[in-house]
């Protein structure tokens, strides 16, 4: 049986009859592909990183992080991925914030490195986003407590360990962050 692919208009309206409505579905060069769902560490990380993102836009007023937003990064056929965050620097502010997919190119991404099908496929999905245009991408690896930087142009990822700390330069200026605040669990889930 030979299936048709989908573009990303048909996985837009057809994301919520998929398995889990959707929630940890992508689209791969047009077939709809079903992820494992999250752990406990990459909700961590997310939650971390999003109050650090706050932080920073709130005292810089540059640009604004969105998660869980699709990326169309091909077409024909279509691939759209879901990374932990991206973040936008140009356009109207917040603009992403309502879609679910966009087309939109990030100045970042941020991967958590994961088992599974995301671990295995990290380096097209790295890949995918730097060709869309995506100048950094953080490859987030709970496990190893560590932040791989991979930036446009640049041939060898810079691997920033827990004890150091990550800056958002070029595309974040100002924004630090100790990688080892990624890993805190928040008191309420101790």
């Amino acid at each position: 049986m030979i299936q048709r692919l989908m573009t990303v208009e048909e996985f837009a309206m057809n994301r919520s009859e998929l398995p889990d409505g959707g929630q940890w579905a992508e689209l791969v060069r047009g077939v709809p592909v079903t992820l494992e769902p999250p752990d406990v560490d990459h909700g961590n990380v997310v939650l971390n990183l999003s109050k650090a993102f706050a932080t920073y836009v709130q005292e810089t007023l540059h640009g604004y992080p969105c998660f869980d937003l699709g990326l169309h990064v091909q077409e024909r056929p279509d691939t759209v991925l879901f990374p932990a965050a991206s973040y936008f620097v140009e356009g109207e502010r917040f603009a992403e914030a309502d879609r679910d997919i966009t087309a939109t190119v990030p100045v970042l991404v941020v991967e958590l490195v994961a088992a599974g099908a995301r671990q295995m496929a990290v380096e097209d999905r790295v890949k995918a986003y730097m060709q869309r245009g995506t100048r950094i991408v953080w490859l987030i690896d709970p496990v190893q407590r560590v932040v791989h930087v991979v930036e446009q142009g640049v041939v060898e990822a810079k691997r920033i360990s827990e004890f150091e700390t990550l800056v958002g330069a070029p595309v974040l200026p100002s924004f630090k962050l100790k990688v080892s605040e990624l890993f805190v669990i928040p008191e309420w889930a101790r």
